[in-house]
């Protein structure tokens, strides 16, 4: 991570403190005149349209004073989504008892797709019921892992 991308999260931080949100992720993505920095934030409850608005309001104008990012660049503020992505222990930890979906590295009893029921997270690993077989795969092993969508 660049000096500019640390500190453009650190002032992200301090705006979704300050306005009671948990900063999810920043990315700034692209180059030249099609950078985007977007911003995922999340607050007990989910997020509305206006927490994104003022999270926007807040961050821009931090922004604007910092002058961190040369040029135009396009600022998207937004929830992860219901089907967030899952990063690490905290997140695993965060969302026990939910469904999610797991793409791995290395195949797990055949297979390197996995749809369960996260059970437990550990430090170095998670387990997963998968039909009827409890899977502990460690963290280093996944490739992408989100939320499954339950209806």
């Amino acid at each position: 991570m660049s000096r500019v991308e640390a500190k453009i999260r650190q002032l992200a931080q301090e705006a979704a403190q300050g306005l009671g949100y948990t900063l999810e992720d920043v990315q700034l993505l692209g180059s030249g005149r099609k950078l985007v920095l977007r911003i995922n934030i999340d607050k007990e409850g989910g997020v509305t349209i206006r927490d994104c608005e003022l999270m926007s309001r807040q961050l821009g104008a931090l922004l604007d004073v910092e002058d961190l990012i040369p040029g135009r660049y396009f600022l998207e503020v937004s929830s992860p989504g219901l089907d967030r992505p899952l990063k690490g222990p905290a997140d695993f930890l965060k969302h026990r008892g939910k469904l999610v979906r797991v793409s791995t590295r290395t195949p797990f009893e055949g297979q390197t797709f996995l749809i369960g029921r996260l059970e437990e997270a550990k430090e170095d690993s998670f387990v997963m019921r998968v039909g009827e077989k409890d899977l502990e795969i460690p963290y280093k092993a996944v490739a992408k892992a989100r939320l499954e969508i339950e209806i």
